[in-house]
């Protein structure tokens, strides 16, 4: 069975750093678990490594996706899977990161999940009644569809939202997840984590980052290239709100408010994944030099695994 490591938690907490640093030390390569990295163009907004850290060590499902393509479930758990196996046959270690809990939990744990094909008039139609009516408008029809699926999905992420109903039309309720009887991977997961207040702060000190650093032009940049603003990669943080911004809807300060509120909004709910009480995860405070603690955790962990 193949081995990994994961470095999961909340955004901006430093948990790609960590991931390039370890990778670095043990004779690993970075596996991104960040559904907002794979999309070509989209770099700034994302925080996505450098060309210098990505020269650094071996890094995965970075920029393999057009901003109109996309990438569900089912395809990122056999894309992982492959790349996991092979990093594992040549005799290193995959070293995931990122805050993408379904990803995660969905590879980590083997789930079954339904490749339903997409159904792009249903999409349409859904979108249109989320911008007409609402978000909660389309979660109704989830609850009808498949209420199973609507315990578990967050109200306000329209296009896991739509995605489920889709599912759910295409091959009926309960099909959206299942789980496989033993997991597919031994894993160890080392969550990075530190006081509420201060991952607020250093957003604040990202977003900010990152309009000096150009944000607005790479908004600007993607739209000159014909990037359709309702495209599955203008749905990370900030991107739509600063092509709106350009095309007059509204002032920089407010789409960058807006921003910073998804942002916390992000953080609340990467927790709902990664619990600090979760038994699962092996905490470590972000502020309290992570690396030489993570580090060892790894390797006497990979010893111990070696000696079974």
């Amino acid at each position: 069975m193949a081995r990994l490591a994961a470095i999961v938690g909340p955004t901006a907490v430093g948990k790609s750093a960590l991931a390039l640093q370890v990778a670095r030390a043990v004779g690993g390569e970075v596996v991104n678990v960040d559904s907002r990295l794979f999309y070509r163009g989209f770099d700034i907004g994302t925080a996505k490594p450098s060309p210098a850290d990505l020269a650094l060590a071996p890094h995965h499902l970075i920029d393999v996706l057009e901003p109109g393509e996309r990438m569900g479930l089912h395809q990122f758990i056999e894309s992982a899977t492959e790349i996991i196996e092979d990093i594992d046959r040549r005799g290193r270690l995959p070293v995931l990161v990122g805050g993408t809990g379904q990803y995660l939990w969905g590879l980590l744990e083997g789930w079954e999940v339904p490749e339903a094909p997409p159904d792009e008039a249903l999409r349409k139609e859904l979108e249109e009644m989320a911008s007409s009516r609402g978000g909660e408008a389309v979660f109704s029809l989830l609850e009808e569809a498949d209420p199973a699926a609507a315990e578990r999905i967050d109200s306000r992420n329209v296009r896991r939202v739509i995605r489920a109903i889709e599912v759910a039309r295409a091959l009926g309720p309960g099909a959206g997840r299942g789980r496989a009887a033993q997991a597919p991977f031994e894993n160890l997961v080392i969550g990075l984590t530190m006081p509420r207040s201060d991952i607020y702060e250093r957003i604040d000190r990202r977003i900010d980052g990152m309009i000096e650093a150009g944000w607005l032009e790479e908004v600007r940049d993607l739209l000159a290239r014909g990037v359709d603003p309702k495209s599955p990669s203008f749905a990370a943080i900030g991107y739509r709100e600063l092509a709106a911004h350009l095309s007059g809807e509204g002032p920089l300060d407010e789409a960058v408010a807006t921003a910073r509120r998804a942002s916390r909004r992000l953080v609340r709910q990467q927790y709902g994944w990664f619990p600090l009480d979760d038994p699962r995860i092996h905490w470590l405070d972000a502020a309290d030099d992570p690396e030489e603690r993570c580090i060892g955790l790894i390797q006497r962990w990979v010893n111990d695994t070696d000696g079974r």
